[in-house]
């Protein structure tokens, strides 16, 4: 069980956009893609096929897992995750600050 998922509420806790909250929009290994974090600028070229015009895109870059933590949204802070066995036997993760429940 991933402690990070798609759709959760993310502080970024290091580097040019720290600070910011988002939602995680994709995940690739220990890679993830916040909404709206570590904006980058991609120059395409005009597409006339599917009438896509050039110029300068704004994107999000990927960021290193280690520099994102769950956002609490009780505490208003970062958090740490941990997963716990619940008495019908599934797994939830809980966070670690006030035992509540993420999902």
């Amino acid at each position: 069980m991933q402690k990070i998922r798609v759709n959760d509420e993310v502080i970024v806790i290091a580097g040019k956009s720290k600070g910011h909250i988002g939602r995680v929009l994709r995940l690739r290994k220990d890679r993830v893609f916040v909404e709206g974090a570590n904006i980058a600028i991609r120059h395409v070229k005009p597409n006339p096929q599917i009438e896509e015009p050039g110029g300068r895109k704004e994107i999000e870059a990927s960021l290193d897992i280690s520099n994102i933590a769950i956002y609490n949204p009780k505490t208003k802070k970062a958090d740490r995750v941990g997963i716990k066995l619940e008495e019908d036997g599934t797994k939830v993760r809980y966070f670690k600050s006030n035992n509540e429940t993420v999902d």
